[in-house]
């Protein structure tokens, strides 16, 4: 079941979408605008979610407000790293909460949350302990980063890579399950909550991990999923069949599905983070995607508060 659509991956992210494109975010603005409207007429009990922002910035919700975004969603998304990227202690969630909360009368869902093992493994046993502690019970949703490491040869989708120092070299260590395939110790303490709190695991394209990711999943009793349709991989030779093979895999568990990464003959700039010259492009790849995964079914939309 698609209980979610997601429009775009952490838009207030320079990593993620180039701010020297769209400054004023007017243009994502019209993405979501578009995409949102096309989504509930498609399928209207689908829960549409404004694109997970990291850092946590009221104001930012608000410039959303302002340019008319938060008419096409029924959901605010938060991302959150306070033991790796975010410059505020882990026992703050609460606080930035409630900040997202003071602007905006949508639901707020936590669409990830992680604690990487890059300096210790322990630190990542504390961290999903404390998070646990700290959001379930507090927000409708929320989604662990990540089930697997990342592979050291993959890269990760960052704008400026290696430039970053030790904070890209971070983004390899957030699994619960190590390259190798072997667990860390905080698996056994995910395995605890893993009804309550779901995962967010991208896959790659044609992502040899999936059939033992879904195993993962149904072992430790995970139910909700947040993952990703890459608009630019939708250009791929077999990208269809790669989709199909993907979403049929995830059919017993409730996902988030995130639309994003621009195709880079489409964008602004020929980068993924680049905003699209035609908005409309992105909407109608949401609508195709949704139609295909998501159509209208006589059920209610997810609960959101």
């Amino acid at each position: 079941m698609i209980e979610a659509a997601m429009l775009w991956n952490e838009p207030n992210n320079k990593s993620h979408w180039d701010p020297e494109v769209d400054p004023e975010w007017t243009t994502y603005a019209d993405c979501v605008i578009r995409a949102g409207n096309a989504i509930r007429s498609i399928n209207p009990h689908l829960t549409r979610v404004l694109g997970g922002m990291s850092p946590i910035d009221p104001q930012w919700v608000l410039r959303m407000a302002g340019h008319g975004a938060l008419d096409a969603v029924d959901v605010v998304a938060v991302h959150g790293f306070p033991l790796d990227w975010n410059l505020w202690p882990i026992h703050a969630w609460p606080d930035k909460i409630a900040e997202i909360e003071a602007v905006t009368d949508k639901p707020v869902w936590v669409t990830e949350v992680g604690v990487g093992s890059f300096g210790a493994e322990e630190v990542q046993v504390f961290g999903i302990r404390r998070t646990a502690e700290l959001l379930i019970g507090r927000v409708p949703r929320i989604f662990w980063y990540s089930l697997y490491d990342l592979p050291m040869h993959w890269g990760a989708e960052t704008r400026h890579r290696e430039a970053e120092g030790s904070s890209y070299y971070r983004h390899f260590y957030m699994g619960l399950i190590r390259e190798d395939g072997t667990p860390k110790p905080a698996l056994e303490d995910y395995a605890k909550v893993a009804g309550e709190m779901g995962l967010m695991q991208w896959f790659h394209f044609e992502d040899p991990r999936l059939d033992d990711a879904v195993a993962w999943m149904k072992r430790l009793g995970t139910r909700t999923l947040r993952t990703g349709l890459s608009w630019a991989d939708s250009f791929r030779p077999g990208a269809i069949d790669w989709f199909d093979r993907q979403m049929e895999a995830l059919a017993d568990f409730d996902v988030t599905l995130t639309f994003c990464f621009t195709p880079q003959h489409l964008g602004v700039a020929p980068h993924h983070t680049s905003a699209p010259r035609d908005p409309q492009a992105f909407a109608d790849f949401c609508a195709w995607m949704v139609e295909r995964y998501a159509p209208a079914t006589p059920i209610r939309r997810v609960v959101t508060a």
